[in-house]
């Protein structure tokens, strides 16, 4: 007759050698696939200046903007730049703003079909994230308003290119 407590042990030992099994089970496809080195991302950024004061006007630089910029509180509309850059996920690129701030872009997400770009200010110490549709374009304030004028960046992520 087989005593109790070997015959616990004999259930015990085949789990006990599961456990220690060295062998590592297969990882999940996911994880060994190789990954692929990610597409630029084709980026336009314009620095804008808006404006209170004088008569209304729109640089025509300016004009695929007309419908985002009627919005806005500002009736004098001028391109004071542009800049295209390749840009990839986390990697930041720089524009100069009039007054001398510096505007940080980093790209933190790409979904295919939108993006997501970090637009920083150290001197403010400001921070936003705008997710962009590809094709699409936003318009964002980077500067306070100062007698009666504000800067803009306008950030369009192009499908194809710049």
């Amino acid at each position: 007759m087989i005593h109790p407590a070997a015959a616990a042990l004999s259930l015990l030992l085949p789990a006990l050698c599961l456990a220690a099994d060295p062998a590592p089970s297969a990882p999940p496809p996911a994880a060994t696939a190789a990954p692929s080195a990610q597409a630029p991302v084709p980026v336009r950024v314009r620095v804008i200046k808006g404006s209170r004061q004088g008569p209304a006007s729109l640089d025509p630089k300016l004009a695929p903007l007309k419908h985002q910029l009627s919005k806005l509180a500002y009736q004098r509309w001028e391109q004071l730049s542009e800049r295209a850059f390749e840009m990839t996920v986390q990697k930041t690129e720089y524009t100069d703003l009039p007054d001398g701030q510096h505007v940080a872009l980093t790209v933190q997400e790409d979904s295919g079909k939108t993006v997501t770009i970090e637009v920083a200010l150290a001197q403010r110490n400001t921070m936003s994230r705008l997710t962009i549709e590809k094709g699409q374009r936003i318009v964002h304030q980077v500067s306070g308003e100062k007698g009666g004028v504000a800067y803009f960046v306008t950030v369009h992520v192009s499908p194809t290119g710049p």
